[in-house]
């Protein structure tokens, strides 16, 4: 027996959401139904389905399913559309608010310049990435088929692997971004960013989301970039990012070792939905 379901479809900076409310009744959808709803043919089409949950230690919590069904723990495009969304319908009345996910407590606030979020400190052991790899990974040599990559991990929350573009070679995200994804050293898959230096304040950075493939952005992935682009020398601790769907102004502050995003939260439109 099919139901509606009221929506609303976002994105940050191209990376787009079905953003619903479970605030009242439990979200009870399947892996199949979200498949559905994210498809770009059949359904509404969007990287990932967010969900406003209620929390114990927070104002909201948001519950994150990639574009193949699979629960994720953070998504940084994402906290900004669900606090944009959150204050927008009065869920939560001031322009600071926690939100609870699986990768921890997140603290955005709404400013003139979009959406700026405490999206903590980041995770640097291999193990705790996870990664196969001992200590910090940085610069790792990674065999990928006959290619070999110097890849640093970092975890926003979210398993991210960041490879840093050699004499302005753009590497084939769809050929290497999957199988990177999918390597054995990377226990729970992982997220790939390809970056190219501009300078020590500016980058650029293609994004292969896990679960969901090539996306326009990816506000962790962002984080986890310029995290990496200090480790290795290539950039400074705060870096413009500019990414395929638009820009977000990344800050690692050395005093509090903690990562700090700015970007947009768009409301492109709301409806309802049979499933």
């Amino acid at each position: 027996m099919s139901e509606k379901i009221l929506f609303a479809k976002m994105h940050g900076a191209g990376n787009d959401f079905v953003v619903m409310d479970a605030l009242k009744e439990p979200f009870g959808l399947n892996k199949d139904q979200i498949q559905k709803l994210c498809d770009r043919n059949f359904g509404i089409g969007a990287d990932q389905l967010l969900v406003i949950a209620p929390s114990e230690v927070a104002d909201i919590k948001m519950l994150i399913f990639n574009a193949d069904g699979d629960e994720v723990e953070m998504c940084g495009n994402g906290i900004r559309c669900i606090a944009d969304f959150a204050y927008r319908y009065f869920i939560v009345k001031s322009k600071e608010m926690t939100v609870e996910t699986l990768g921890g407590i997140m603290k955005p606030v709404i400013t003139g310049n979009g959406i700026r979020v405490d999206m903590g400190e980041p995770i640097l052991e291999g193990k705790k990435i996870p990664t196969g790899f001992d200590g910090q990974v940085v610069n790792q040599p990674l065999e990928v088929e006959y290619e070999k990559f110097d890849v640093t991990a970092v975890s926003m929350g979210n398993p991210h692997c960041v490879i840093f573009e050699k004499n302005g070679s753009v590497t084939d995200l769809h050929k290497w971004g999957p199988l990177i994804e999918n390597h054995e050293k990377f226990p729970n898959r992982t997220n790939v960013e390809f970056i190219q230096v501009q300078s020590p304040e500016k980058i650029k950075c293609l994004v292969w989301e896990r679960g969901s493939g090539q996306t326009l952005a990816c506000g962790t992935g962002a984080c986890a970039s310029v995290v990496a682009g200090v480790l290795t020398g290539n950039t400074g601790r705060n870096v413009e990012v500019e990414l395929l769907g638009g820009t977000l102004q990344i800050e690692w502050d050395e005093a509090s070792n903690h990562v700090f995003m700015t970007g947009p939260s768009v409301e492109v439109f709301r409806g309802e939905v049979e499933i």
